[in-house]
């Protein structure tokens, strides 16, 4: 495999640390090697989470700035902050669901318009794909499976190369079998929202 960089971004509690682990079994089962790297910051209260997989035969898991071939957010303003780690070939897939920061909820902060974000995102980069991954881990069963939702409409963009059986199979490993059918069902609902995608 070619050597593949992901940056995936996300605020504290959205699942961004699961849905490392299931990309690095799907890697694992698919025989793709890969390294991660994991940034927690202040995510116990609801701070940045970031994590960095390199796929492929690399030698560090650091993607510097400009570096990343696939920018997943798990947040837009987030995902508009790691805008400085993409370049003109980079993938994007974003939620379009907000949290906005504690700063915006008591006035001293304004979150910036989703519509504007996802136009600078589709300048500044190769491709975009943006979807309200909370309306459909909702629809899923469970609110909590945004990540999943967001694997899924990963995996249909391509980007990797992972099979969606694969992918399965490493949710199926990773998961928590009380939330298991949950998770299946907003993989496939993401899969098919970025299916159905045009931006």
């Amino acid at each position: 495999m070619e050597t593949t960089r992901l940056i995936m971004v996300a605020v504290g509690g959205q699942g961004n640390l699961l849905a490392s682990k299931v990309l690095g079994e799907a890697a694992l089962i698919s025989g793709v090697r890969v390294r991660m790297s994991e940034i927690h910051g202040m995510a116990q209260r609801g701070g940045v989470v970031e994590s960095a997989l390199v796929f492929g035969e690399a030698t560090s898991s650091i993607i510097s700035d400009g570096e990343a071939d696939i920018l997943l957010g798990f947040e837009p303003s987030e995902t508009l902050r790691a805008l400085n780690r993409c370049n003109k070939d980079t993938k994007v897939i974003t939620n379009t669901a907000t949290l906005p920061p504690f700063t915006v909820s008591i006035g001293k902060g304004v979150y910036p318009d989703v519509e504007n974000i996802k136009a600078l995102l589709k300048e500044k980069c190769a491709g975009l794909v943006a979807i309200d991954a909370m309306k459909l881990a909702k629809e899923a069963g469970s609110p909590m499976s945004v990540n999943i939702v967001l694997l899924g409409a990963l995996i249909q963009s391509g980007s990797l190369g992972f099979s969606k059986e694969n992918v399965i199979e490493a949710i199926k490993r990773r998961t928590k079998k009380v939330f298991l059918d949950k998770n299946l069902n907003a993989f496939d609902l993401g899969f098919v929202a970025a299916q159905n995608y045009s931006s």
